[in-house]
Formats: structure tokens, C-alpha cells, sequence
């Protein structure tokens, strides 16, 4: 590599034991639940833009970086984002899932109605560039793209707000509703404020598979069969 297109690394170092300071992180982050009861505490804008800077460190393929963040905070265009999203809905409850689909998720009490998009103080809907604005090529789109998203919503965790990953689908009437180009796609709609004071969720929801399921060292001793 050319010296001359370099700078030199300037590594973070905890100021406290690393295991110390990823207890704490983990700490947050198990508390985070997926909430569908928001109050109408208002958020402020500042705060959007804080999580959106904390979101937009992701890597991403070749820095292309092919992602966009529009936050919604009009009542009237959160109100045509629900009207979208409740007749996507309406269709994958009604036509598009299948059982067993439809009976995993049952625990968590889901339907058509999406009140939420309206209650929620903020709606930011993550769109996927197939190109760059000046029509450059982008690299690994959804898996920058995920890692952005996955960023704000250990952000705004770190924030004390709650969120959800809503994923009406198909998801192209948001991308007609907020007048994007053809070169964005939506990608995932997060709603974000701070949960009602009633607010529960599901038991099921709060177990997570322990380490031991998810995590291999090296490989098996044994070829796979």
C-alpha cells in the first residue's frame, strides 16, 4: 500500500479491564427488548442524529458505505408509513405466511395493526444503495447495511430508548411515501421513543440460547456426518 494513502492507527484503550467494561456493555444490551407500546415522550431530534453517527461507524464493503437513514417525525406522513405497512401486513397474515410461520408467532401476540407507527416519536427507515449517487458501484450491501443498523440499535439501547425491527414486506411503498430514488431500498423501518409505562413483552422473547449453542472453538474433532 502506498505510505502516502495512510495514517497511522490510534488503537481505543479501555480505561477500565476489557472484561469489566463488556460485562457492563452486555448488561445493556440483554435488556434490550423489541417494544410495540410506545409513549409520546418526544425525542429529540439531536438524539436521532447522535444514533445515525453512531450507526454510520459500520464497516462496509470497500467504504462505500451504501446506506441512508431517514428519520420521520410528521404526524402526517407517520400516518401514511402505518397505512403502507397495515396493507402489507393485512396480506402476510391473511395470504403470504404459512402455518408454521404464523404459529411461531404466536407468542408474541402480533397482527395486522401497526398503531405503533403513529405513537412512536420517530420512525427511521434504513434504505440499501444499489449504487452511489454519483452511480458508482457498492460491495456487500446487506451485510454493511446490517452491521450499520445492528449499530443504532446498540446506540439507541445505550441511549435508554426502545425500538423495533419492523420488516413489512414487501417494503416498497416506503421508498414512494418518502420520495427516494430507484438506487435506494428499504431495508428495515425502526421505530424509536421510550416504551409506555405499562408497557410488557413477551416472556417467550426474553430467553436467549446459551453460549455453549452458539459459539464453537476451532472445529470438531470429527468431520461433520
Amino acid at each position: 500500500m502506498d505510505h502516502a494513502d495512510v495514517v497511522p492507527h490510534t488503537p481505543y484503550v479501555p480505561e477500565r479491564e476489557p472484561l469489566e467494561v463488556l460485562g457492563d456493555l452486555h448488561r445493556v444490551l440483554r435488556q434490550r427488548r423489541s417494544v410495540r407500546a410506545f409513549s409520546d415522550r418526544p425525542v429529540p431530534r439531536e438524539m436521532i442524529e447522535a444514533l445515525v453517527r453512531c450507526a454510520t461507524t459500520a464497516p462496509s464493503g470497500a467504504n462505500k458505505q451504501p446506506w441512508r437513514f431517514v428519520a420521520v417525525s410528521d404526524p402526517a406522513l407517520k400516518r401514511e408509513i402505518r397505512v403502507g405497512a397495515e396493507a402489507e401486513e393485512r396480506e402476510f397474515y391473511e395470504r403470504r405466511a404459512n402455518a408454521e410461520w404464523l404459529d411461531d408467532l404466536k407468542p408474541f401476540g402480533t397482527d395486522p395493526d401497526k398503531g405503533f407507527l403513529e405513537v412512536a416519536p420517530w420512525l427511521v427507515v434504513v434504505f440499501q444503495m444499489t449504487k452511489t449517487d454519483d452511480g458508482g458501484q457498492v460491495y456487500y450491501v446487506k451485510e454493511s447495511v446490517g452491521l450499520a443498523a445492528g449499530m443504532f440499535l446498540a446506540a439507541a439501547q445505550l441511549a435508554g430508548l426502545a425500538t423495533l425491527t419492523h420488516t413489512p414486506s414487501p417494503m416498497g411503498f416506503l421508498r414512494q411515501i418518502l420520495r427516494r430514488p430507484e438506487h435506494e431500498r428499504p431495508f428495515l423501518l425502526i421505530p424509536v421513543g421510550y416504551p409506555v409505562g405499562s408497557c410488557e413483552v413477551p416472556r417467550h422473547a426474553l430467553g436467549r440460547r446459551p453460549l455453549e449453542d452458539v459459539l464453537v472453538f476451532d472445529r470438531p474433532a470429527d468431520p461433520m456426518p
